[in-house]
């Protein structure tokens, strides 16, 4: 095994999606940056509104830059926890039936979904369990509450190191 989990030999390909998020977050700090410059010159004016108002303008990029990194955070534990179930044969496979058109068939994903909530119910404190239940809200299209159970599973997890 390497460093990053992949098997010796085997390079490992960077996440689907990264070079997207690099590129909307690199937008995103180009727009920080306005925003900031924008805040300092209010500052700088030395009228008491403008000054306020450039602190409350200041609030933004902080918010944003937060926003970012816990997003970014989040993704490296995800991708941690998916190297670990992949090296224990453990990740989960996509193999629900699908329309011409590629769209997961609903039905089958519904009753996928009750073995996965059913493996939560049972070990609560597993976050191979709740990463599974992600898996399964995801493939039925519930992206809100995939995310959430990711949260948990990221929450749950200790990484073997």
């Amino acid at each position: 095994m390497t460093d990053g989990g992949a098997p010796e030999g085997v390079r490992r390909r960077l996440p689907r999606g990264l070079v997207g998020a690099l590129a909307v977050t690199a937008l995103l700090a180009l727009y920080v940056v306005a925003i900031a410059e924008r805040g300092a010159a209010m500052l700088g004016s030395g009228e008491p509104l403008l000054i306020s108002i450039g602190l409350a303008v200041l609030v933004i990029p902080l918010l944003v830059i937060g926003l970012v990194a816990r997003e970014f955070w989040l993704a490296a534990r995800v991708q941690r926890m998916a190297d670990e179930l992949a090296a224990d044969g453990q990740l989960p496979v996509d193999d629900l039936p699908r329309s011409a058109g590629g769209r997961i068939d609903r039905a089958a994903a519904d009753a996928a979904f009750a073995q996965f909530r059913d493996a939560v119910d049972a070990a609560p404190k597993d976050w191979r369990t709740w990463y599974r239940l992600a898996f399964a809200y995801d493939a039925a299209g519930d992206r809100r509450r995939a995310r959430a159970a990711l949260r948990q599973a990221s929450a749950l997890f200790r990484p073997r190191d």
